[in-house]
Order: C-alpha cells, then structure tokens, then sequence
C-alpha cells in the first residue's frame, strides 16, 4: 500500500462517514453545557482542549501508539476499559470500538475482535506505512471533529465558530500526538475530573440528544 493509500483510507476510517456511530456521542458535553460550564466558544475550547491534554484525549492517544508499536492488545484493551471513569465512558469507547470493527470486517472479510475504540484502531491502523504521530494526531482530530459537531448542535454555535475551536486545537493535537508516540502505559495519567463528573451526571439528565 503506497503513503498516498494509506492517508486515505485512515481518513475513511476516521471520517464521520464512518459507521461507528461517533455522532450519538458527547463524552459529557451535552451535561456540562447543561449545567453552565460550557456557555460559548470560549469555555468550550477550553473544555476541549483539557480533555484532549488532560482526559481521555490523552490516554487514548497512548493505548493507540503502543498498540501501533505492537503492545499486547489484550491488555490494552484490559486498559482501555480501567480507564474509563464511569459506564457512560465506558459504553462510550466499548460501543464505538464494536461498530468500528464491524465495519473493518465488512471491507477486510476477515474475523475482527471487539475492543474499545482506540484499541481496535491501532489492530487495524498496525500495517498502514504512516508515522505512528500521525496515525495518533488524525484520531485524535476526529475525536475533537465529533465534539465540535455536538457543540454546533448544543451550545449552539456557528458554523464557523466552532471550525475556529478545532483550529485552535491543531497545535495542541500535533504536540499530544508526538509525545504519545514515544510514551508507554506508565506515562498515562488524566485530571479532567470535570469531565469524568459530567459523563456521570449524564446519565440522569431530564432531557438528553446523546448517549453520553
């Protein structure tokens, strides 16, 4: 598979197109736009970017390159659940990761475990010849993509407000991405602890449009 091939069809994976269902998803969001955390464009990209440095955004990003270096993925997979700071977190990734390997095994034709999404994404991502920051930095950027789309809906914003937010999130992805590429299981360690109360606070919201 050439370079050019291999972007591609990372995009494809990635994109909202993607069967996995990423649109029903907030991690959070809806409840803490509910309770005044997050007002405007301002307070989301910082709600933003702390869960892409501090929350899950981070931890995801580590389970992906050491399964891209080969890691175990039973045992991150073991991991990737640990991680997860409530059942709507957990359901979050588990489901997502299940929709995402039934579509690779519609295009591969070939038997595909389930695992939580960044794990299942490294065992499909393994052959493709890009860097590992790279293969990091664009699922890193579609989970923040599918954020921004929720926040359009939620705040709301504009249209064009929010493509500012995930601009304004690029060089902060490039940078996780890199470092995450060299780190190991050990280097994980989150604080977005708001954003963990918030998915947990979800559950019981009167009037919810996402899952999470």
């Amino acid at each position: 598979m050439s370079e050019t091939a291999a972007h591609l069809s990372l995009m494809q994976w990635l994109s909202p197109g993607f069967p996995t269902g990423a649109f029903a998803y907030s991690h959070g969001l809806e409840q803490a736009i509910a309770a005044g955390d997050v007002t405007d464009a301002g307070s989301f990209a910082q709600w933003l970017g702390d869960v892409l440095a501090h929350g899950a955004g981070w931890s995801d990003a580590v389970l992906l390159a050491c399964g891209l270096r080969g890691a175990d993925l039973d045992g991150l997979e073991d991991m990737a659940r640990a991680l997860a700071g409530s059942a709507e977190r957990l359901h979050e990734t588990v489901e997502q990761g299940a929709a995402f390997a039934r579509a690779q095994e519609g295009l591969r034709e070939v038997a595909v475990p389930r695992r939580a999404l960044p794990v299942s994404v490294a065992e499909a991502a393994r052959h493709l010849p890009l860097p590992p920051d790279q293969i990091i930095a664009l699922f890193l950027h579609s989970f923040a993509a599918n954020l921004v789309s929720a926040a359009v809906r939620l705040v709301p914003l504009g249209q064009i407000a929010g493509q500012r937010v995930l601009t304004s999130q690029h060089d902060r992805i490039t940078a996780i991405a890199a470092r995450a590429a060299k780190s190991e299981l050990g280097d994980i360690a989150t604080s977005a602890f708001r954003a963990e109360i918030a998915a947990m606070q979800h559950e019981t919201l009167d009037v919810r449009l996402f899952k999470t």
